[in-house]
């Protein structure tokens, strides 16, 4: 089967790398024209472990091809899929000028049955619209299908993701599009991977409702930590007593500075916008929002009460830029929004990311220092605050970052130290929801 894939950012670039892995030819397309020279030499524009090897060997292999060349992609393709960028506009609504665009192209260039379908997440409605948009400008009365099949894709583990998913979604309204889709995801039959198979409006609100529930539990976890630390309780163990129960699951009960990325932040104001074009107030994902905003504030809270009330002139150290470990994404990053609130009170910024500093240059530029390891940051700042929860920032030297500090002052915002021992080392310690 061949099938083409639009639009090669993350999602685009993961899915196809793996759908060539599974056996399928594989045209990844997209208009930048460098970028597309870079992919063919196997070089990844992305931090996603395990990318790199699966895209040099499927393209060794020959399964894999990019080019910019969508017109015949589409021709030579049965499915082609459409993973173009959907960003937020500013009043929380989905841009959709992307997809709508790579209607019009599939329209011009059909010359045969094909299957189109969204990995791109879209509200509810996005299937008629291509649907509609095809019907329109197609100049002959060529068959196809529109489908859904939303990404469940987490950044840092999305090979294994795609490789062996909770759950494979399919939204189609004909039995011949289902058909040719669940063959192109034949291999997770194997493995007993459930599959959803449902309409096209479904499909697309299930990205939304999940994303959105991830959220919820984030949002609800940090209000009970903050709870936590006016009670004396520790969020730990009630959280870890929370996910025992089968009921909630212990997934996502970990407090925080809240939740960021390029996903969930997007599609919770995405279905607050859908909500609110169908007449409903939808309060619970409207609070959801507030807390995550209002968490940054008590980090930036926090840090200011170790240092005796004040930030100005104070030199902060920051581990971790990232709005997660193991990727280079910074988009929504709590730990950008947090240098930002402290940049705004006259603090200096020193800071270290495994990944992420080449992308956070391009939004903090010369306002804070980049450091070269954990050590240097530490090196001489008044207090040490730990952001994104970077495996090598779990076993730090601490008694060599104690002697690095101008301050022994120690602000774990993920939560990887024992307040205990950092205490009987000297350190002055606050985290999140613990005593």
């Amino acid at each position: 089967m061949n099938i083409a894939i639009i639009g090669t950012g993350y999602v685009g670039l993961v899915t196809g790398a793996c759908f060539a892995d599974f056996g399928v030819n594989v045209i990844c397309v997209d208009k930048d024209g460098s970028k597309i020279e870079r992919l063919k030499r196997a070089e990844i524009p992305i931090y996603e472990p395990g990318l790199k090897e699966l895209v040099e060997k499927n393209l060794r292999e020959g399964r894999l091809s990019f080019t910019t060349e969508i017109e015949d992609a589409i021709r030579r393709s049965l499915v082609i899929m459409i993973a173009v960028g959907t960003p937020p506009r500013g009043d929380g609504s989905t841009d959709l000028s992307y997809v709508e665009e790579v209607a019009r192209t599939i329209a011009k260039n059909l010359n045969g049955y094909k299957v189109i379908v969204t990995k791109s997440t879209v509200p509810v409605g996005t299937g008629s619209l291509i649907e509609r948009i095809i019907k329109e400008e197609c100049p002959e009365n060529h068959r196809f299908d529109v489908a859904s099949n939303p990404e469940f894709l987490r950044e840092g583990s999305a090979v294994e993701d795609f490789m062996r998913p909770d759950r494979v979604v399919i939204g189609a309204k004909t039995e011949e599009a289902k058909a040719i889709l669940k063959d192109l995801y034949s291999p997770l039959y194997l493995i007993e991977t459930p599959f959803v198979i449902t309409d096209i409006e479904t499909a697309e609100l299930i990205k939304y409702a999940s994303n959105a529930f991830l959220a919820v539990k984030i949002s609800f976890i940090n209000e009970i930590a903050n709870l936590c630390e006016r009670v004396g309780a520790d969020v730990h163990v009630v959280a870890k007593a929370m996910g025992l129960d089968k009921r909630i699951g212990p997934k996502f009960l970990h407090p925080g500075p809240g939740f960021g990325g390029s996903c969930l932040p997007k599609d919770t104001m995405g279905l607050m916008d859908m909500a609110k074009k169908q007449g409903y107030n939808f309060r619970l994902m409207s609070a959801v929002i507030e807390i995550n905003q209002e968490q940054r504030l008590r980090m930036r809270d926090k840090i200011k009460h170790m240092l005796g009330g004040t930030l100005k002139g104070k030199t902060i150290a920051v581990l971790g830029l990232t709005f997660k470990p193991n990727t280079d994404d910074i988009r929504e990053s709590p730990a950008i929004d947090i240098i930002k609130l402290l940049l705004e009170e006259g603090a200096g910024i020193k800071c270290y990311d495994p990944a992420g500093m080449p992308n956070a240059r391009a939004v903090l530029g010369n306002s804070v220092t980049y450091c070269q390891d954990a050590y240097h940051t530490a090196e001489g700042a008044d207090c040490l605050v730990i952001a994104t929860e970077w495996n090598q920032f779990r076993n730090l030297n601490m008694e060599r970052i104690k002697q690095l500090l101008k301050e022994p002052v120690l602000v774990d915002l993920r939560n990887v130290y024992n307040p205990q021992r950092m205490q009987k080392m000297g350190f002055r310690y606050s985290s999140v929801g613990r005593c």
